[in-house]
């Protein structure tokens, strides 16, 4: 694995630990040859995180809509900018460029990407691991709902162990050095 897309806020939240989280997260990958894909954003986590990447000597590719760097949202600084046309495409092209999504603490726009690599998985258009890095039990609400449709027979119990929540970067990384797709669903 070379690049880790990273979902998350462009606010910071309310708490303190997630910032410190992001820029731990940043300091991790570097210290671990892992490069950074991520929304292109100078704000909030998304800042912190790419800041810490950079200021550790780290990669970072930055994708974002032409709508959000017209309005002053983007990070210059990165290692490598790519501006594109909207989110469907900025979606698509870190979906390309990583070899494992990460969710740091965000708001509907991560929920919404890290949802989407992941359902991508189960029906076989993604074969590479994704995690929610469950800071301060932020997504334990999250887990829990996806234990449901494991109970209830809306996704299944092979598919459900594809997906890592944790708080642990050794359980992290051993879970995408080690990942498997799941086995697609036939009919």
């Amino acid at each position: 694995m070379k690049k880790i897309a990273v979902y998350c806020g462009a606010a910071s939240g309310a708490n303190p630990v997630y910032e410190r989280a992001a820029k731990e997260l940043g300091e991790w990958l570097v210290a671990n040859n892992y490069g950074l894909v991520y929304g292109g954003g100078q704000f909030g986590l998304m800042g912190a995180i790419a800041r810490a990447v950079l200021d550790n000597g780290g990669h970072v590719d930055g994708i974002i809509p032409k709508e959000l760097d017209a309005r002053g949202a983007t990070l210059k600084s990165v290692t490598n900018l790519e501006v594109v046309e909207n989110m469907t495409v900025r979606k698509g092209r870190m979906m390309e460029l990583a070899d494992g999504f990460l969710a740091l603490p965000g708001g509907p726009g991560t929920l919404e990407e890290i949802s989407e690599v992941y359902s991508w998985s189960i029906i076989g258009d993604n074969k590479k691991p994704c995690v929610l890095y469950n800071i301060n039990h932020y997504y334990d609400p999250l887990k829990t709902m996806y234990q449901q449709m494991t109970s209830q027979g809306f996704l299944t119990q092979q598919a459900h162990d594809k997906l890592l929540f944790s708080d642990s970067m050794d359980k992290i990384r051993e879970f995408m050095e080690n990942y498997q797709p799941p086995k697609i669903r036939e009919y």
